[in-house]
């Protein structure tokens, strides 16, 4: 026979379960609820979708070609109408879909995964994500007693990565673990939480040339530490765009190779000028900006040259982008394209962005970016779009709708065809000067 003790036990076991089949079933409600919801407006009068085939099948008038000719006009109307509905469709349940995934995360939250809880959080990883109690107690300007250090929302997810991060000697040397960190950035663990520790200075380091000369210098190899790229000095990154293999923006360190040539010249079509770009404005007014995706700081290069101060956004794929960028004497950011971009409302003349805005990011997390770069630039700012790719079906039916929804003004428009990979690949390059409205 079993001892009392064990059966309050076996009582509270019981509850457990119950509470958990109870909310399991109220979730298999909620979906069954959801799904039928999305049928009824799929398949209702007002859906998009419902549409009479009279209303969209031509009547063929065998004998009278201006009739044929209206009625085939007439098809077409309806089917760029139908196609536009679609996209709108489209994006509607992508942004159902995310909302009921957020739904989910949250239930599965309430539900008090141990996995997620704070009450886990131990040593210098719990010090570092808080709260903390302000010193002089509540503030009317934080509406708080406590403060939370900034920390990305997946982290949360990613917390024995994010152990692993926090492990080091306090007041000693951090771990070389770039490649770690970027890879948790990249996961969405942005921001990463700070730490008590300092990073390794390279061994003889000598300092930056002075500017301007450095704009187009090579900085020395003891400026770095080379641990986390595959390559171990600056001559080995010049000379990788001639080396078999891919990378990020390859040829990006020789600067005496087509950096050099870069947005100097517009060939009419896809490649901008800066000089063609800024003459569209009055002399001094576009004064500063940023570069998202910018490789090596070659764009913010050429502006300061043109007394332009440009902050460019870069990762480290393989390579001392950021570092690179800081030698020449310019700005580097080291921030993802999913980060919110740290500049207040209404304050950039120019935003800049070459390649990394394109197809192999999500539609959604797209749209929030081009709207975030419609933030920050002052009414009557220019964004410029610079070759951004994708196929070419999703050209009208996705991204040009896209932009449309943002708000941009079109200053100039060039599409033209990506041809190195064939052209039965049906890809696209896409060139665009945009405006923010005044109003």
């Amino acid at each position: 026979m079993g001892s009392m003790d064990e059966y309050p036990s076996s009582r509270k076991q019981s509850h457990q379960q119950q509470q958990s089949t109870i909310r399991s079933k109220l979730k298999l409600l909620l979906l069954l609820v959801s799904s039928n919801l999305l049928t009824i407006y799929l398949f209702s009068s007002s859906s998009p979708l419902s549409f009479r085939w009279s209303d969209h099948v031509p009547v063929i008038h065998l004998w009278d070609s201006q009739s044929l000719l209206r009625e085939l006009n007439s098809t077409q109307l309806h089917l760029s109408q139908a196609q536009s509905q679609l996209s709108d469709l489209r994006r509607r349940l992508l942004t159902s879909n995310s909302l009921l995934e957020t739904l989910l995360t949250e239930l599965g939250r309430i539900r008090g995964g141990a996995s997620n809880s704070d009450e886990e959080l131990s040593g210098e990883l719990k010090l570092a994500v808080g709260p903390h109690k302000l010193p002089l107690g509540f503030t009317s300007q934080l509406d708080t007693d406590e403060i939370y250090p900034s920390l990305g929302a997946a982290c949360r997810h990613f917390q024995d990565e994010l152990a692993q991060y926090m492990n080091y000697p306090i007041g000693g040397e951090c771990p070389v673990d770039d490649i770690f960190a970027q890879h948790l950035m990249l996961k969405g663990c942005e921001p990463l939480p700070r730490r008590r520790c300092h990073p390794r200075s390279p061994s003889g380091y000598i300092p930056p040339a002075p500017f301007p000369s450095s704009l187009w210098s090579i900085p020395p190899d003891t400026s770095i530490v080379w641990e986390p790229y595959t390559c171990k000095n600056y001559s080995c990154l010049v000379n990788r765009g001639k080396a078999k293999g891919s990378y990020d923006c390859k040829d990006c360190f020789d600067l005496a190779g087509r950096e050099k040539t870069r947005w100097l010249f517009d060939n009419g079509g896809l490649d901008y000028s800066i000089d063609n770009v800024l003459s569209l404005r009055p002399p001094g007014t576009i004064r500063i900006g940023l570069d998202i995706g910018g490789g090596s700081g070659t764009f913010a290069a050429r502006m300061r040259e043109r007394n332009i101060t440009i902050v460019t956004s870069s990762m480290n794929f393989d390579g001392p982008f950021n570092s690179f960028i800081a030698s020449r004497g310019l700005v580097p950011l080291h921030v993802s394209v999913a980060n919110r971009l740290p500049f207040f409302d209404h304050t950039l003349d120019i935003v800049h962005s070459m390649h990394v805005l394109s197809n192999w990011i999500p539609d959604l997390v797209l749209e929030f970016a081009l709207f975030d770069i419609f933030r920050v630039l002052r009414p009557g700012g220019l964004f410029w779009l610079d070759h951004f790719f994708c196929v070419g079906k999703e050209m009208n039916s996705t991204y040009v709708p896209m932009f449309d929804r943002i708000g941009f003004r079109k200053l100039r428009w060039d599409a033209g065809r990506k041809l190195d990979r064939g052209i039965e690949k049906n890809e696209w390059y896409l060139s665009a000067l945009l405006e923010k409205p005044m109003t």
